[in-house]
């Protein structure tokens, strides 16, 4: 069980001496959008790393996507640096400020005090008998998918060791607060305010109607092991949208709070509620001030 020591907003002055730029991979527009913010912050006298990271950095500032964010943010929440995101693409719920924002926003950051949101990750492992492996960290979901597109899969589940019950399911999507607009959305689970600390476990495709997704405490340790029928029947684990296990017959897949959270920079005036009415069309399209 990991306590959640942090507050989901807080207020700091951001001494900005040193910052890094983290692109979309292989986007030239990102790629171009960058030098020219290099320039503009190397004016200020602040020194930037391109697409590196280190631990000293005063702040990340991510230009493409929530993807690209995704990617650092274990990094990010490891070393405890702010990050402020800036969307060059279209849906952005993490990077939502715009690239005419950017400027504003530096320039804001330089000279006043900023809101930050500790946003909860995940962190995740598989067991193997009586061996546990590494932690992987997510800042989304972790995600149980089935390998045979013809079998579905028997995920019996726990939550503090008490049993939940046995999901007969095509996957199982562990989700944070911020991870509920993403996967979890689409398979049907609910929305979830990010500054509250909870756990959503939501199954994909059940083949029963009675199994529905549940929000469980955040401190709380779920764990989920696969029973097959055969030796030849496995499942994939995907973290953040990045394969990275095969679980096998009797492994276990535990699932709990990380112990960092990821430090989101909050600068602009559309709150979560507006961010959802305007990225998921609810009842009409607000006109974005720029």
């Amino acid at each position: 069980m990991t306590d959640i020591p942090h507050p989901y907003r807080t207020t700091t002055k951001i001494n900005l001496r040193r910052a890094g730029i983290i692109t979309k991979k292989n986007d030239l527009p990102a790629k171009s959008y960058a030098e020219n913010l290099t320039s503009w912050l190397e004016e200020k006298g602040i020194n930037v790393s391109l697409n590196t990271i280190f631990p000293d950095l005063d702040i990340i500032i991510v230009l493409g996507g929530d993807g690209t964010l995704l990617h650092i943010a274990e990094q990010a929440a490891r070393y405890s640096i702010p990050v402020l995101g800036i969307n060059l693409g279209d849906l952005g719920f993490l990077t939502e400020l715009t690239e005419n924002e950017t400027v504003n926003a530096l320039e804001y950051i330089l000279d006043n005090q900023i809101t930050i949101e500790n946003r909860l990750m995940l962190k995740s492992r598989i067991v193997r008998g009586t061996e546990p492996g590494d932690y992987r960290y997510g800042l989304n979901d972790v995600v149980i998918n089935k390998n045979v597109v013809d079998r579905i899969l028997n995920l019996s589940t726990t939550a503090d060791e008490h049993y939940i019950t046995t999901y007969k399911a095509d996957g199982l999507i562990f989700s944070s607060p911020t991870g509920s607009t993403a996967y979890n959305l689409s398979a049907g689970g609910p929305l979830v305010y990010p500054g509250l600390a909870t756990i959503l476990v939501t199954p994909i495709c059940p083949f029963m109607l009675g199994s529905r997704p549940i929000i469980l405490p955040s401190d709380m340790v779920i764990r989920t092991r696969l029973e097959t029928r055969d030796n030849n029947e496995n499942a994939q684990i995907i973290i953040d949208g990045q394969p990275t296990w095969i679980l096998n017959d009797n492994d276990m897949l535990e699932v709990e709070t990380a112990e960092y959270a990821l430090q989101l920079v909050i600068l602009s005036t559309r709150d979560y509620f507006t961010i959802l009415r305007n990225k998921l069309h609810w009842g009409f399209q607000e006109k974005q001030k720029e």
